[in-house]
């Protein structure tokens, strides 16, 4: 390494990047879990209306059998998803 070398209370902490390092919370600054799960359901749903689209695509491939088999996963969704509301897992406090 060439040049000055000052060092001070940041280049001295572990993964410092010159930018004087603020105390910590007591807890470690963690977020309730709450958020996970919130995000968890969010990734879920979304994965679940993915599939909808190579039915739409193959829409006239499948006929009725296609067509019953949605019907029972979109109500498998919104029940799942009506669970979810009534517990109060999609209010953000």
């Amino acid at each position: 390494m060439t040049g000055p070398k000052r060092w001070n209370r940041a280049r001295l902490e572990a993964y410092e990047c010159g930018i004087e390092p603020t105390p910590q919370p007591v807890g470690g600054g963690r977020f309730p879990v709450k958020y996970y799960l919130t995000a968890m359901l969010f990734i879920v749903f979304d994965i679940e209306i993915i599939f909808l689209y190579p039915w739409a695509v193959a829409f006239d491939h499948l006929g009725l059998f296609g067509l019953v088999e949605m019907v029972l996963f979109i109500v498998t969704v919104l029940i799942a998803y009506a669970y979810v509301w009534r517990r109060g897992g999609l209010e953000w406090d």
